[in-house]
């Protein structure tokens, strides 16, 4: 009996953390035009002969860092989340999971479900909020790959569950491992994205993110704005943890320049720790398992940037990972999307 298959997609990890692996990572990420967004030529001219060559061996070095005795800590979050949803949804589903970038790819994963024939296929990146750079690009390629079949099933796609009260309580309890009155303050830091970016998710040249009060409001024309729906996560998680606002930021990270999402999450540290705080503890509800820009960014180069200037400690929450809850949450998304 065919079945309903649950692609769960992620973003992907190097193969391994050599140069040449972190290189062929970087070079189909960046090369993504959806990641970044500009002409073809100087997009192919900056990535291939400037970035990438200069910042692989740097990169590997890091991955290095993150890499365990198991792999990379990414793959091994989204193949244990993959078992316990599989577990928990029964023999009515399969749950497949794919990276955009690199391997397991959604080509090939997509290729193993065609042979099966499935009744139905939920596509669902591991991405809480909309971003064309992140959700976009993992359906993109995802459709892209399904139009072609001579036989295309029913379809559903989640795009974004950022307000999602399953989603929301894994949230709540992951950060009530934490007495966050233990703390200077708190940092809630997603990833970066480009101010334009988010431009475009408004209608024409002048209505731009700058004109919607993002960080306050939440409404149908703004819905699908990172920017606000960051804000909004936000709000949603101080309100189930008792958190006072003056005592949180809401904060960026991972930017390559200043026309970015601001405020910019090293800056915010440094200024905390110049304002006299001690310990900080530091969310990153855009990451459903930890990698490179929780474990290394947050963990280990904030607190380098805090100690350089009077602080002692950041406390990084970590992210849901293999969490029962996060499964409870999945399986609710699987079953009323």
């Amino acid at each position: 009996m065919s079945k309903t298959t649950v692609l769960l997609i992620n973003l992907g990890t190097p193969d391994d953390p050599s140069v040449s692996k972190v290189r062929s990572y970087l070079s189909q990420f960046l090369n993504d035009p959806r990641v970044i967004d500009i002409p073809w030529l100087v997009r192919k001219i900056l990535v291939n002969l400037i970035i990438v060559p200069f910042r692989a061996p740097k990169s590997a070095k890091i991955y290095k860092e993150l890499w365990t005795e198991n792999g990379s800590p990414i793959m091994i979050h989204g193949e244990s989340t993959k078992a316990k949803l599989q577990a928990q949804l029964g023999d009515d589903y399969v749950v497949e999971l794919a990276m955009r970038y690199k391997n397991p790819s959604i080509p090939s994963v997509l290729e193993k479900i065609r042979k099966t024939n499935p009744k139905k296929i939920i596509l669902l990146p591991l991405f809480p909020h909309y971003a064309s750079a992140s959700t976009g690009s993992a359906l993109e390629e995802a459709m892209n790959v399904i139009r072609k079949w001579w036989v295309i099933p029913e379809l559903t796609i989640i795009s974004q569950y950022w307000d999602d009260p399953k989603f929301m309580e894994a949230l709540i309890a992951r950060g009530k491992e934490y007495n966050w009155q233990d703390y200077d303050h708190v940092l809630f830091s997603y990833h970066g994205l480009p101010e334009r970016h988010v431009d475009k998710v408004y209608d024409g040249d002048t209505d731009l993110c700058q004109n919607h009060n993002c960080e306050h409001e939440l409404d149908e024309t703004n819905k699908y704005c990172y920017k606000a729906t960051c804000f909004a996560t936000t709000r949603l998680l101080a309100a189930g943890l008792g958190l006072p606002e003056d005592k949180y930021t809401v904060c960026f990270q991972s930017r390559l320049d200043k026309k970015w999402l601001e405020p910019f999450s090293d800056k915010v540290v440094e200024e905390q720790a110049k304002k006299g705080a001690k310990k900080l503890l530091a969310f990153s509800p855009a990451f459903v398992a930890d990698c490179l820009e929780t474990t290394i960014e947050i963990g280990e180069e904030y607190q380098e940037i805090f100690e350089e200037h009077g602080g002692e400690k950041v406390q990084l929450v970590e992210s849901l990972n293999d969490h029962p809850l996060w499964i409870d949450a999945l399986e609710h998304l699987v079953k009323t999307r």
